[in-house]
């Protein structure tokens, strides 16, 4: 399988077969992520691979929990429904046999700092961050570890609606690196078989634009 077959046969699978991923696999999904391209270099990204059967409901748990409490204080009942209405998805991960947490640092920015020493506006500085430079890079491996993945013949699913319950996921994983915090969740396994088909993706003339 070539780059552009993987990246068009890559969807989110939200349900797998009760089948061991061999550590070996994993190793080489993970060196594949280490790989993508990284602000500045930082390699601001960590992984924890969590195959403890426990661990993964206890996760579920929380996160069922949570999105129980957020949409009991939603405004209306329009928003509760479409609130509750994705659990499902935000729990998926619990049919699982392996859950790669990925975890980020922050990203240090020579730049912030020589404008803040200057007595930069907030605006300035706001505006400086908000490409949001240390998730891109940890969007740019999660990315590559689903390619990788695709390619060995596995599916995934990519999430960041769990991390609402961030906070307690944190203190369940008990990652012993300051300066980190969770950004998503990737569920990793052997698909089920006919799993649900890759949605349509917007046609190019909506978002591509170029300037000759």
């Amino acid at each position: 399988m070539n780059v552009l077959d993987a990246i068009h046969a890559r969807k989110s699978v939200r349900r797998f077969k009760d089948e061991v991923v061999p550590k070996e696999d994993i190793l080489e999904m993970l060196e594949a992520a280490t790989a993508a391209p990284s602000p500045k270099h930082q390699q601001n990204w960590n992984f924890v691979v969590v195959t403890n059967r426990e661990i993964i409901n206890k996760m579920a748990e929380i996160v069922t929990k949570s999105h129980e409490n957020l949409g009991e204080i939603a405004k209306t009942e329009k928003d509760k429904k479409i609130h509750m209405s994705v659990i499902n998805y935000y729990t998926c991960f619990k049919n699982a046999p392996v859950v790669i947490m990925v975890y980020g640092s922050e990203y240090k920015m020579i730049e912030y700092k020589i404008l803040k020493e200057n007595n930069a506006s907030k605006e300035v500085l706001d505006m400086l961050v908000s490409p949001q430079s240390a998730a891109q890079g940890i969007g740019a491996a999660v990315e590559n570890f689903l390619l990788a993945a695709t390619e060995k013949g596995y599916g995934t699913c990519y999430m960041t609606g769990p991390t609402h319950a961030k906070l307690e996921i944190e203190k369940l994983i008990g990652l012993d690196k300051p300066g980190f915090e969770l950004m998503s969740m990737i569920s990793l396994g052997v698909a089920e078989d006919n799993t649900s088909p890759k949605p349509s993706r917007k046609p190019l003339e909506e978002v591509v634009t170029f300037i000759d």
